[in-house]
């Protein structure tokens, strides 16, 4: 896919942080001259629109982009609350808007819609469990909007514990599926690579990694022992 268009420049740190985290390709714009002469051959894929701290710019530039022989669309606009009464006159301009500040998985959303509803669905795989997202081609991981700075094993074993919550497995079952059958490393291992994922998921959310006593470890809440 080719890159959104992103205003301002530089972009919102959170609006960053967000599009990398779900894989898309992004240039950030100041104008719309900068817009044009940057634009890729085959042109800009969308827009994302911050408006909060510009708003006279952002709305030069989506009234430039909407005035384009070829219309650019899906064009999402980001507005702080005490905007929302002028968007009424302004319905024309973009194509949906996100309340800012906004909230990663909203956002990814609503993107996932419009490209969805123009005809051009995100390839990007993603596996998310409540707060934790874990982008599957970038190995990048985020928990409540804030990156995670994880090693491969540690990306790797969190993932499969996201893929399969409320599920109790052994050291050794662990050792099996995600380190493979040829890694001769000990039971520890697994210990060592659980306490350190506790440490980076922080203290709320370390108990998203249960230990299951005399057997292993289960990721997330059972199904059957609710609030434990």
């Amino acid at each position: 896919m080719d890159p959104l268009l992103v205003f301002p420049d530089p972009p919102p740190a959170l609006l960053v942080q967000t599009l990398d985290l779900a894989g898309y390709a992004w240039e950030a714009v100041s104008n719309a001259a900068v817009a044009a002469q940057t634009e890729p051959r085959e042109g800009w894929s969308g827009a994302i629109i911050a408006a909060d701290e510009d708003p006279e710019g952002a709305f030069a530039l989506c009234r430039t982009l909407r005035k384009r022989d070829a219309v650019l669309e899906p064009l999402l606009l980001l507005v702080g609350g005490a905007q929302l009464a002028e968007l009424e006159q302004r319905e024309d301009l973009f194509d949906d808007f996100c309340l800012s500040p906004f909230h990663p998985r909203e956002l990814e959303a609503r993107l996932r819609h419009l490209f969805h509803r123009a005809g051009r669905g995100a390839s990007v795989e993603i596996l998310e469990y409540a707060d934790l997202v874990l982008n599957l081609e970038t190995y990048q991981a985020a928990l409540s909007g804030q990156p995670l700075d994880l090693t491969y094993m540690e990306y790797e074993l969190l993932k499969f514990f996201a893929s399969n919550p409320g599920k109790v497995f052994t050291r050794e079952q662990l050792l099996s599926r995600v380190w493979g059958y040829e890694y001769y490393g000990g039971a520890r291992t697994v210990d060592v690579h659980v306490r350190r994922l506790r440490a980076k998921l922080g203290e709320e959310h370390a108990s998203l990694i249960h230990t299951v006593r005399s057997v292993g470890y289960r990721f997330g809440q059972s199904r059957f022992t609710p609030g434990t």
